[in-house]
């Protein structure tokens, strides 16, 4: 990766001991959070790599069920997570895998609350940085840097097209996007990281669209992932 500023190569503010294994962590358990919208009832995480052989030395499972709890990287009570997690309610199962994985710091998070499920799988790329790489079994690559949305829709000409024009429309400029489909005119994702904050209603009018079935969306500086 390309290192912008020395908060690249030193880290964040953050409860060590490392950036990759606590902070990067504490990233990925928030947005697993943001995207499902809620404190899940129930969560399972999936190590893989580096991640799997050290996770409890270096206390990434502290790390990730603090940003599960929407703790901060730099919050006092990440050594004590595990236990505010059961006092809150939510269960958490830890298992490491042994199957080869993009990044040595990789996992995945199940989450659950009654017949609701969402999983992401996302990797500590250093400094603290994440990308997740995997959202409810699709293959999309995002950062968490800037506010980002995924739609959920049906693989359709134009849809895509709508969907920019209502955000271009509304001032709101695309800084990345990445669509995956499961089959030509299926099921079909798209995440778009942009450099504002979208407002709800525009996010109403975007589940309108033709085609478009949710959506999930979360921001940097704004409401209760990040």
């Amino acid at each position: 990766m390309r290192f912008k500023d020395v908060f690249s190569i030193i880290g964040p503010g953050m409860i060590g001991p490392s950036s990759s294994h606590t902070a990067g962590a504490v990233r990925l358990g928030r947005v697993a959070r943001g995207l499902f919208g809620e404190q899940p009832k129930s969560a399972e995480i999936v190590f893989y790599g580096s991640f799997a052989a050290t996770y409890s030395g270096h206390g990434t499972d502290l790390a990730v069920t603090a940003g599960l709890l929407a703790f901060d990287t730099d919050d006092e009570r990440i050594p004590e997570s595990l236990q505010l997690a059961g006092q809150s309610g939510m269960e958490i199962s830890f298992q490491a895998s042994s199957l080869p994985s993009v990044h040595p710091n990789t996992l995945t998070i199940k989450l659950s609350s009654g017949r609701r499920r969402s999983q992401m799988t996302g990797c500590s790329i250093g400094g603290g940085n994440i990308e997740v790489i995997e959202v409810n079994g699709f293959d999309l690559k995002f950062t968490a840097n800037y506010p980002a949305l995924i739609v959920y829709h049906v693989d359709r000409p134009g849809v895509l097209a709508s969907l920019t024009r209502l955000l271009s429309d509304a001032g709101i400029n695309i800084s990345y996007m990445d669509v995956d489909r499961k089959a030509r005119l299926g099921r079909a994702a798209t995440v778009i990281e942009t450099d504002g904050a979208i407002p709800e209603k525009l996010l109403n009018e975007i589940k309108r669209l033709a085609h478009v079935k949710s959506y999930d969306y979360i921001e940097w500086n704004g409401g209760e992932p990040l």
